[in-house]
């Protein structure tokens, strides 16, 4: 009984990982710590299948936001950037730390996300979380290896309507430089769809049939859709303020407007054609997969 406690106390410290690796050739030894880098240890995650919202700038997706969070078990918080949050070591020393104990700042990063949003969802009295920030799209793959999990929402909406929204939020860009960052970040959602499952949401659906989506979402969630949801107005969502998402009149009337009308196929300029047919969007186009 001694012998098998000991031998647990080896594994879950690393120990066994060392001892076996004095043996192991160089590449051996690489791709046994891959392995223990990737594996979770007890107490690695306090959170529990998160929910991240897959989505561009400018896509509705603050509207989204505090939908779910009218939910009385559905906590979705302000934008965080986990993207812009990092872990640093400032001497060698706390590097030769870490590595004995395989806790390189990679994995130490994932644990300060964990305890991040972890902190966020217990402070809210809710049971689940659903995260969304924009700047996730490009963090989706780290964002799986940290909470393996975890599920997906890919909100979609009309790229040029969302070209044009960013272009009347951020006037001082060109219109050359509008284009680029819409299509840099439809362009990571759609390499996500065809990477993850997940559950595809419409902006232009969830402004026109607010109930209909949003018992989608639930079921997807697992949980009972509540009425509520529809009139997020009545609920503090936080702050609205750029940085932590959309500040427009619209957002703070606390009642779902319209979604303006889609933009016609010879609005479409070469640079979104592509996605846009991708996203079905395009009436006189098969959708194809975006590159």
């Amino acid at each position: 009984m001694k012998r098998r406690v000991n031998a647990a106390l080896r594994r879950a410290t690393g120990l066994e990982l060392r001892r076996a690796s004095a043996a192991s050739t160089p590449e051996e030894l690489a791709a046994q710590r891959r392995r223990a880098r990737r594996r979770l240890r007890p107490g690695d995650r306090l959170l529990e299948k998160p929910t991240f919202v897959l989505c561009s700038v400018r896509s509705g997706s603050t509207l989204l936001r505090v939908l779910l969070d009218s939910h009385s078990r559905i906590f979705a918080p302000q934008e965080l950037h986990m993207r812009d949050i990092s872990v640093s070591l400032r001497t060698d020393y706390a590097e030769r730390s870490l590595r004995e104990i395989v806790l390189e700042p990679t994995r130490l990063e994932y644990l300060l996300w964990d305890r991040m949003l972890h902190r966020e969802l217990t402070e809210s009295g809710k049971e689940m979380l659903v995260n969304k920030t924009p700047s996730d799209v490009f963090i989706v793959d780290r964002i799986r290896e940290c909470w393996p999990d975890s599920r997906l929402i890919f909100l979609l909406r009309h790229p040029v309507s969302i070209a044009r929204s960013r272009q009347e939020a951020r006037p001082q860009d060109s219109a050359a430089r509008n284009l680029k960052m819409v299509r840099r970040y439809c362009s990571a959602i759609e390499a996500a769809r065809h990477t993850y499952d997940g559950l595809t949401v419409r902006y232009e659906d969830l402004t026109a049939d607010p109930e209909r989506e949003t018992r989608r979402l639930c079921e997807f969630l697992g949980v009972e859709w509540e009425p509520q949801m529809l009139e997020y107005g009545q609920f503090d969502h936080g702050r609205m303020r750029s940085g932590l998402g959309d500040w427009s009149p619209a957002i703070k009337s606390g009642a779902v407007q319209a979604a303006k009308p889609l933009p016609t196929d010879d609005e479409v300029p070469d640079g979104l054609r592509e996605l846009t047919a991708a996203w079905g969007y395009l009436s006189t186009e098969t959708p194809t997969a975006a590159t």
